[in-house]
């Protein structure tokens, strides 16, 4: 030390201020500008606010969760009972955008029920994601070349005239069976 400073207790001082924060003590009005390089209002002694405590969920949240989960299986569910044809062309396509919707319908509730934190209803939500992609698998994939069966993306404009083998014989008019007349059992 020079020109005669005392050296300081450190352990005093320190004492006090653990003392004055103990007690609430020394509690000031905030400056209205701190000068430049002065230690942040925390650092010099005033313990910082509590965080506010972390709420759950909303009530209304977590109805809309299950509401939404509950359309999307419903839809799920029900297009399984898909009442089209749905092997090639538009109607395909249609059967597609239904099961995106299913897939969208799965991925929308699963975010949801992952915002409110419920487990069970974000478990439904993967599974009705997986429902969605089992049943576009089971529609693409014949069609990409992936499955033993094949099927074709659109429909052909006319229908293949049907082949007549030559092996098979000419059917024989006398062991047909007689017509029943109209309206008879």
């Amino acid at each position: 030390m020079t020109g005669g400073q005392t050296p300081r207790d450190w352990d005093k001082e320190l004492a006090q201020i653990d003392k004055l924060i103990a007690t609430g003590g020394g509690q000031q009005s905030p400056p209205a500008a701190a000068p430049p390089g002065a230690p942040a209002p925390a650092a010099r002694g005033r313990a910082p606010a509590p965080a506010p405590a972390a709420a759950g969920p909303r009530p209304r949240s977590v109805v809309f969760t299950w509401v939404r989960l509950l359309l999307g299986l419903a839809v799920g569910v029900g297009i399984t009972q898909w009442p089209y044809e749905r092997g090639c062309g538009l109607l395909l396509f249609g059967y597609l955008g239904a099961v995106a919707g299913v897939i969208v319908a799965g991925l929308w509730s699963t975010i949801s029920s992952w915002r409110t934190r419920s487990a069970f209803a974000h478990v439904l939500s993967l599974g009705l994601v997986a429902w969605g992609a089992i049943l576009g698998a089971r529609e693409v994939l014949p069609r990409v070349g992936y499955a033993r069966s094949s099927a074709a993306w659109f429909c052909s404009a006319t229908p293949a005239p049907a082949r007549r083998s030559q092996a098979a014989p000419a059917p024989d008019p006398a062991s047909a069976t007689p017509a029943k007349p109209q309206g008879a059992f």
